[in-house]
C-alpha cells in the first residue's frame, strides 16, 4: 500500500439499521475529536468511511458500488470500510477493493489508530470483538439533535437461520446500567428531547435483575427528557416489566416495533425464530391491554426456503389480524455461512417478487388506514427539521408518523398539533393554542 497524507476532512455514509446510524455518528465524533472537519460531499473528503450492512446481498453490493464511484470521479480519498461487511469479509475487502482501512462494528473506537496506520502505507485492519470496550473509548456527546440514539445492547444469541448478525456483531452484551444513565443525561444536556434505545435485541438488555422496563423507568426521571423509544425487539424478550412500562411511563411513546418475519408456524420453526404465530399475537394482546392506542410495527421476510403459497397466505392473514401502522418487508436473501443458504426449496425470484408486492400492498393499506385514524386527533409533535416550504417544519407524532405543519416553532420544540390530513407516508397538522395553566 502507498502512504497517504493525513486527512483533514471526512465523510461518513451509513447503510442499514439504526444501530449503524448510531455507529456512524460516533465514528464522525471520533474524527472530529481528532481535528478533522466533516463534509457532506464524499468526493471532496480526504477520508470516506462506508459504514456497512450485511443483512442482505444488495446491501453488500452497494458498498463496492460506492467504492467504484469514488474511484470513477477521480478522487483518491482514504477509504475505510466499517460495519458488518467489514466484520464478515475482513482483509478480503482490502484485496478486492483496494481500501485503506477495514474495521468491524465492535472495533471502530480504534479508527484514529487505523487512520494513522493508513497514512504510513499500512493496511488498517481491526475486526476484533472486545466486550464493550469501545464505549469507554468514545468521546463525550457534546451536541446532538432533538432525537438521539443510545445503544444499550449489542449482539444476538438467537441464531435465526437466515441472519448473519450473530456472526458479525457477536454474542448478546448489555451495557452497564450506570453507563447508560450517565450517557442519557449527557445526551439531554447536549440537546436531546427524545432518546431511542438501540440494540440488535434491545429488549434482551438486562443488568442483574433489572430489565429494559426498569431502565426506561430510570430514564423517565431525567429532567428535560420528554420522549423515550426503543428498537429493535424480539418477541421472546418482551418481559412483563417492559410491557408494564408502556402503561406506567408517560414518556415512553405508544409505538412498538416487534418483528415477526412470517405468519406460518412451520416457516417460523425453520427460521429458528423460537416463537409461534399464536405466542406473538398473545404478546400484542398483552401490550394493547395496557396501552390501547399503541402503534405496532413489524418486519417480514417473503420467499424463505420452502415457503408455500399457503404459508405465505398465513403471513397475509397475520397482517390482517394485527393492523400494522408501519412495517418493513424484504425478499429472502441467502447469506453465506447461514443455515438457510443451503436449505432445500429455494424460492424462484419471480415468485418472491410477486409475494413481496402482495405483502407490501397489504401493509400499505394498513398504514394508510392507521394514519387516517389520527385525523382529528390532537397530539404533541417534536419538531426535528425544516420542511420543504417556507415556514413549514417537520416533526414526529407519538406514533412515529412524520407530521408537516406551518409554525414558528424551532427545532427541538414540542408543539400541540391537530392532525387535519393523512397521506400515505405522512400527516399534515395545524398548531393549536394551549390553554394557560
Amino acid at each position: 500500500m502507498t502512504a497517504k497524507t493525513a486527512p483533514k476532512t471526512y465523510h461518513v455514509k451509513s447503510f442499514g439499521c439504526q444501530m449503524n446510524v448510531y455507529d456512524g455518528e460516533r465514528m464522525g465524533e471520533l474524527m472530529a475529536a481528532q481535528g478533522l472537519t466533516a463534509t457532506d460531499d464524499a468526493n471532496a473528503a480526504d477520508l470516506v468511511v462506508l459504514n456497512t450492512c450485511h443483512i442482505r446481498e444488495k446491501a453488500t453490493e452497494k458498498v463496492y458500488s460506492d467504492i467504484g464511484r469514488l474511484r470513477k470521479h477521480g478522487a483518491n480519498p482514504m477509504i475505510a470500510v466499517a460495519g458488518c461487511v467489514a466484520q464478515a469479509e475482513g482483509e478480503e475487502i482490502a484485496h478486492r477493493a483496494k481500501v485503506d482501512i477495514v474495521v468491524g462494528p465492535q472495533a471502530y473506537h480504534n479508527l484514529p489508530d487505523l487512520v494513522a496506520k493508513a497514512t504510513r502505507g499500512e493496511l488498517g485492519l481491526d475486526t476484533d470483538m472486545p466486550v464493550l470496550s469501545k464505549f469507554g473509548a468514545l468521546p463525550a456527546r457534546r451536541k446532538v439533535g432533538p432525537s438521539a440514539f443510545l445503544t444499550v445492547q449489542e449482539g444476538c444469541d438467537k441464531f435465526c437461520t437466515y441472519c448473519v448478525v450473530p456472526y458479525t456483531r457477536g454474542a448478546e452484551i448489555s451495557r452497564p446500567w450506570q453507563a447508560l444513565v450517565d450517557e442519557a443525561k449527557s445526551l439531554v444536556d447536549a440537546g436531546a428531547k427524545e432518546i431511542t434505545l438501540l440494540g440488535q435485541n434491545v429488549n434482551a438488555w438486562s443488568d442483574g435483575d433489572r430489565d429494559l422496563g426498569a431502565l426506561i423507568r430510570e430514564l423517565d426521571r431525567i429532567p428535560g427528557l420528554a420522549r423515550i423509544r426503543y428498537t429493535t425487539s424480539h418477541p421472546n424478550d418482551m418481559t412483563q416489566g417492559l410491557i408494564d412500562a408502556h402503561r406506567d411511563v408517560e414518556k415512553l411513546m405508544p409505538f412498538l416495533h416487534l418483528p415477526v418475519q412470517s405468519g406460518s408456524d412451520r416457516v417460523l420453526k425453520a427460521m429458528n425464530r423460537s416463537h409461534s404465530r399464536d405466542s406473538y399475537l398473545r404478546i400484542l394482546d398483552r401490550v394493547r391491554a395496557v396501552r390501547p392506542d399503541i402503534a405496532l410495527s413489524g418486519d417480514f421476510i417473503v420467499g424463505f426456503p420452502g415457503e408455500t403459497e399457503e404459508e405465505f397466505a398465513d403471513t397475509l392473514s397475520l397482517i390482517d389480524a394485527v393492523g400494522y401502522s408501519l412495517a418493513f418487508s424484504f425478499k429472502y436473501s441467502p447469506r453465506p455461512g447461514t443455515p438457510a443458504a443451503t436449505m432445500d426449496g429455494q424460492i424462484a425470484p419471480a415468485v418472491m417478487d410477486d409475494r413481496l408486492q402482495r405483502l407490501q400492498a397489504a401493509l400499505n393499506r394498513d398504514q394508510a388506514a392507521f394514519n387516517a385514524t389520527t385525523v382529528g386527533r390532537t397530539c404533541d409533535v417534536l419538531i426535528e427539521r425544516p420542511g420543504k416550504l417556507p415556514g413549514q417544519m417537520l416533526g414526529k407524532s407519538p406514533w412515529l408518523q412524520s407530521v408537516h405543519l406551518m409554525t414558528a416553532a424551532q427545532i427541538g420544540d414540542i408543539v400541540e398539533v391537530e392532525i387535519v390530513r393523512a397521506d400515505p407516508n405522512s400527516l399534515s397538522g395545524i398548531e393549536t393554542i394551549r390553554a394557560a395553566a
